[in-house]
């Protein structure tokens, strides 16, 4: 679905030419000053950034935000003068002095671009392959706005329709995670995708064919991607033909039924005299002699240090009035679209404010007591119980969506109709996400769709396999972007698989991210107020963590027993101490969560029968129950009562401080075994003996 470039006719200027040496000049300057950077790429790139932001990108630099324009990903973060430049020239309210600070403290212009924190950068690309897999996630994210909005409109006609474009560099390409999110890229034939693959053949270690051989543009077609070649070495000299690379990109929009890939041949670091085409100038300043040799060549004053001329700058920005009239082209058809569709623009309106719509909780379901379920299982009945309220609302699995309990039941898959199975309906607008088996790219895909996109996207996979995730995760977190990873099959609990699927040391790893919130739910009831939980929370991603075995739903009117909403806290009295009958003091704190909740309710009852009070405290999410005041967490925790005792399925890292100098941890730090999980429970000592054993021993403890 192409969208027109900002002019209708390829040109170059003298002015276009002196602004794209500029660019080179401000890059050797800025890591110059600094002392450290990634000079050489946004040198030998400034002709192709240039032409995408001055003649390509439909973009508004007064109106970053802007829901019609086309996104720009750079991938290779490293190189984010490649970016500042253009921001700067394009007036995105960088100035030159941004560009001088760069890579200093409270600098608009951090060593790589960091989404939120400079106007125009659509996302943080730190680890190489993270930007291009989830522009693919930008590309989906488009095609299910269509649809969610304006699914009738021919191609190229929505307001809805835009163009997402990517540079990527050698390295991207050489990491795994691009190759499972390009894969996918070609079975969903995303025609808004055009990537511009810089093959420079360098990277730090200096020529890459010590490492990288393979035919790139082969694997591309492979792939079912559209492959075109631009070389700028092909004459035998270094000839920067824009001309060829402006008609491959024109050819690459009118691509529209397949991803395209661009593999434009550079020299990295061209024109330095000395330094060009050498592993040196990707990553270091190119020193005070090499910089004016730089400037000489270019016929620039060596003299003079971050300099642009007026009128070099004036043309630039004049992309700034090109931008406002695209944008008011577009305003137009956006009105008439909005006459046109009432009921989808008050639903736009309502994803763009970021709101919940009213009563969507009473969509809820509400488990009755008495049964035991998988929280698996009640996972899958909350999404399908609110996928009507919340179209926004889309997910899947890598290849276990048997498994996992993601699917919509209702809806179709989305793939292109001809994707089609046995078991899945296809089309380009469903909802339901099928990631093969590629757990990475799944969890960079979704950070793409609810960056780039007012809708809230899931993924899931057994949470062993966080660990292939965790890059994008720790993105995630860092972006403040809502993410939801689903993940089951939480512990021990899977059982007969055995310790290469047990997860053990996941959850305390997962919870030592900042600014990501690990929520293991008890049981069913807990399992609804999690996902209302994440949901409603807009800046921040979370992992919700479910069990393969079945668990008792409890019944919440129970003598001591709360209700469910206190999930919604993160720690909360699941079942308060009893003494004959009545609620007390407790004696003993018993902590859990997941799983081993029933652990500890069972336990109470023990103990009760021993004459010790012990209070349940169910702690769905450790991140939640923190940021309670602490006079609730005082309620529930009192520092009074140090008889404590935490149970759970995984390495006892993050728990000391909970259960305090006189308590007792229940964990399980070594790896696993292959049998039913009951047998595995029992032989590691996980047991409801083991926590009332362990309630009488801090009891002792506390008394001392």
């Amino acid at each position: 679905m192409a969208t027109e470039s900002l002019v209708e006719e390829f040109s170059l200027t003298e002015l276009d030419r002196k602004a794209i040496d500029t660019t080179r000049v401000l890059a050797a300057d800025a890591v110059e000053k600094v002392g450290n950077g990634h000079p050489g790429t946004a040198m030998s790139l400034a002709p192709a950034a240039y032409l995408i932001f001055q003649k390509h990108l439909r973009h508004d630099p007064k109106d970053p935000n802007w829901i019609g324009r086309d996104r720009f990903v750079l991938s290779p973060g490293h190189t984010s003068l490649t970016l500042y430049l253009q921001l700067f020239l394009s007036g995105y309210g960088l100035e030159m002095e941004d560009i001088e600070a760069l890579r200093t403290w409270g600098a608009k212009t951090p060593g790589h671009p960091e989404y939120g924190h400079t106007a125009g950068v659509e996302i943080t690309t730190g680890p190489l392959g993270q930007g291009l897999a989830s522009a693919v996630g930008f590309a989906y994210s488009q095609r299910r706005m269509r649809g969610l909005l304006d699914p009738a409109a021919e191609a190229g006609t929505s307001p809805f329709d835009h163009t997402v474009y990517v540079i990527a560099s050698d390295g991207d390409l050489q990491e795994g995670v691009t190759s499972e999110a390009s894969s996918l890229a070609g079975h969903q034939e995303l025609g808004n995708l055009v990537v511009i693959y810089d093959d420079n053949k360098i990277s730090i270690e200096n020529d890459t064919d010590i490492a990288f051989t393979e035919d790139v543009l082969g694997r591309y077609d492979s792939y079912g991607w559209h492959t075109q070649r631009v070389d700028w070495t092909v004459t035998g000299e270094y000839v920067e033909d824009l001309k060829a690379l402006d008609e491959a990109i024109r050819a690459a929009k009118a691509e529209t039924s397949r991803p395209s890939i661009i593999a434009l041949r550079t020299v990295i670091g061209w024109p330095a005299p000395t330094k060009q085409n050498t592993g040196g100038i990707h990553g270091s300043k190119l020193g005070a002699e090499e910089v004016a040799g730089l400037k000489e060549v270019l016929g620039f004053d060596p003299a003079k240090n971050f300099h642009i001329d007026q009128e070099v700058l004036d043309h630039a920005r004049e992309v700034v009035t090109r931008g406002a009239e695209l944008h008011a082209s577009w305003n137009e058809g956006f009105e008439a679209w909005k006459s046109a569709n009432p009921e989808q623009a008050a639903l736009l309106e309502r994803l763009e404010s970021g709101k919940l719509p009213e009563g969507w909780t009473e969509k809820l379901p509400v488990f009755e007591p008495g049964s035991t379920m998988a929280t698996r299982s009640a996972s899958g009945k909350v999404i399908n119980a609110i996928a009507d309220e919340l179209p926004e609302l889309w997910g899947g699995s890598a290849d276990l969506a048997g498994s996992n309990n993601t699917t919509i039941d209702t809806a179709k898959s989305f793939a292109p109709e001809r994707r089609s199975t046995a078991s899945w309906d296809a089309s380009p607008y469903g909802r339901v996400l099928h990631f093969g088996i590629r757990e990475h790219a799944a969890a960079s895909i979704v950070n793409g769709i609810v960056l780039s996109s007012p809708t809230r996207a899931f993924s899931g996979t057994f949470l062993i396999f966080s660990d292939y995730q965790r890059p994008a995760i720790r993105l995630a977190a860092l972006m403040g972007v809502p993410s939801i990873f689903v993940w089951t099959h939480d512990s021990i609990g899977l059982g007969e698989d055995g310790p290469t699927h047990q997860p053990v040391e996941q959850l305390a790893s997962l919870r030592i991210i900042p600014n990501f919130d690990v929520v293991r739910p008890a049981d069913a009831n807990e399992v609804a107020y999690a996902w209302r939980g994440m949901l409603e929370l807009t800046d921040t991603p979370s992992g919700i963590v479910l069990s393969r075995q079945n668990l008792p739903i409890y019944d919440r009117s129970a003598t001591g027993f709360r209700g469910a909403e206190g999930t919604l806290k993160g720690g909360y009295i699941l079942a308060e101490a009893v003494r004959d009958g009545a609620e007390v003091t407790p004696d003993v704190i018993l902590l859990a969560t997941g799983s081993e909740v029933e652990l500890a309710v069972e336990a109470r009852e023990e103990l009760a029968a021993k004459n010790i009070a012990a209070r349940v405290v169910s702690l769905p999410s450790l991140e939640w129950f923190a940021k309670q005041d602490a006079a609730y967490r005082e309620e529930v925790l009192p520092a009074a009562i140090t008889a404590r005792v935490s149970v759970e399925a995984g390495v006892a890292q993050g728990w000391r401080e909970l259960v305090g100098a006189n308590g007792e941890i229940i964990s399980l730090d070594h790896f696993g075994a292959s049998a039913d999980y009951k047998k595995l429970y029992s032989e590691f000592g996980i047991t409801t003996a083991a926590v009332v054993a362990a309630a009488e021993t801090s009891v002792q403890n506390a008394a001392k």
